[in-house]
């Protein structure tokens, strides 16, 4: 005990805040347990033990896994501790699930459990959804306002909701952002080097190639072919591909073939593994009759993914390869708004339709207002980006509150004369 009490003291010591961490209290008072989901190396667990009295390690090697085996046995006593109680990778003994929602069932007590997982288990085993009785949280690796690369000056609720007062950011050189875009947003690089930092996501893929696929269903498949479709999703980060386009992609570069069900079922497990956070579309009301299309914009959950699977290992042969910068550019700041979005209830969303128009991101809220956003790496973008939101906006009946370029290379956030303001990413906050 006195081992696990110095452990958690050293870990509240370097804990660095998280924006989700209001969201986590708040939901602990209003649900008898609370299961934070996403990527590996994101800080759930950190997190969640930040918010928890006491906890239980699934995954703890100790005794030859006896934490996994006692929790096979009997599940209940895993549960058996200070609460909140943290039970972390509760994923690798489904039965828990159950478990924590029986004992929640027995007791109107709020707040009794945090769960954490990195992967969504198929539902055998799991008897109950836990509806109404255990709250899912979403998490994300970290922003740039978390990791302290944005200063927050801007916040992204009061920019939706018409706000923006003109104001001096400071310059951002192009080093800075191909950074971090290499490093990610994962908590653990916060204090080493863009060289050293491209390992996490590399050894990241790699792990999940070779171990954690066969996890989610205890199936084993090819890692020949799941290193081919992950190559594939890099090259069409922040597109609309299809899974047609991603088998012709695959065959064009790579000289090889996967057929479509196997991308779709590939695809799947990425995302019960927390590797994909895809963009889904907007459709509102347009004023023609004009079809919006109904496609998803992929993205890889960080980019440094997307770099680690193409190849790029320092910023310069990023900064050299403008096109790629740009795409991974709008993955990082797509990234950061769902983050910022999530926090105040809205979603973010992109815009297509067949005429060719369409909507970077788009952060729609609650009561279905909503604001468009072109995001822009370089200033000599600005113009041409404004023009585009400008034009695109009259297509529809209930017109966007905010229009904004989200940019890289701008010293400043201000509203433009035709309306459309502008806002660098290393400004932003939610």
């Amino acid at each position: 005990m006195e081992y696990l009490s110095c452990r958690r003291n050293n870990m509240e010591a370097f804990y660095r805040p998280r924006i989700i961490d209001s969201t986590v209290e708040q939901y602990l008072r209003a649900f008898g347990a609370v299961c934070i989901e996403g990527p590996k190396w994101c800080g759930k667990t950190w997190t969640a033990q930040h918010h928890s009295k006491s906890s239980f390690f699934v995954g703890d090697p100790a005794g030859n896994f006896q934490n996994r085996q006692l929790a096979q046995i009997d599940p209940s006593l895993a549960l058996k501790g200070s609460q909140p109680r943290l039970i972390d990778e509760w994923q690798e003994v489904p039965s828990l699930w159950d478990a924590v929602r029986f004992t929640v069932d027995q007791s109107p007590e709020k707040g009794q459990f945090i769960l954490t997982g990195s992967a969504t288990p198929s539902q055998k085993g799991i008897m109950h959804s836990g509806t109404g009785r255990i709250a899912r949280l979403r998490m994300m690796p970290m922003s740039l306002f978390e990791s302290g690369d944005s200063s927050g000056i801007i916040s992204l609720r009061e920019l939706c909701a018409g706000f923006l007062e003109n104001v001096l950011t400071g310059e951002v050189q192009l080093q800075s952002l191909a950074s971090f875009i290499l490093r990610g947003g994962w908590p653990g690089n916060l204090q080493v080097s863009t060289e050293d930092a491209i390992k996490i996501p590399e050894q990241y893929l790699d792990n999940v190639v070779t171990n954690d696929v066969a996890k989610v269903d205890a199936t084993k498949r090819d890692e020949t072919k799941m290193r081919l479709l992950l190559r594939s999703l890099a090259r069409n980060e922040s597109t609309t591909a299809t899974i047609a386009l991603l088998k012709r992609d695959i065959r064009g570069v790579e000289q090889l073939t996967l057929d479509e069900d196997t991308i779709s079922e590939y695809l799947t497990i990425f995302t019960k593994l927390f590797i994909i956070e895809n963009q889904k579309p907007f459709a509102t009301a347009i004023r023609s009759s004009l079809r919006i299309k109904q496609a998803e914009k992929r993205h890889l959950v960080d980019p440094s993914f997307a770099c680690s699977l193409l190849g790029i290992t320092n910023t310069q042969r990023l900064i050299g390869d403008l096109q790629t910068f740009g795409f991974l550019f709008e993955a990082l700041c797509e990234r950061d708004l769902k983050i910022y979005a999530q926090t105040f209830g809205a979603n973010l969303l992109h815009y297509q339709d067949y005429s060719n128009d369409e909507i970077d991101a788009v952060v729609e809220m609650a009561d279905g207002s909503w604001s468009a956003f072109e995001i822009k790496l370089g200033a000599n973008q600005i113009d041409e980006a404004a023009r585009k939101l400008l034009a695109i906006s009259k297509k529809f009946e209930r017109p966007p509150t905010t229009l904004c370029v989200l940019c890289g290379l701008s010293n400043a956030a201000y509203r433009r004369p035709d309306g459309v303001c502008v806002v660098p990413i290393t400004a932003l906050r939610p």
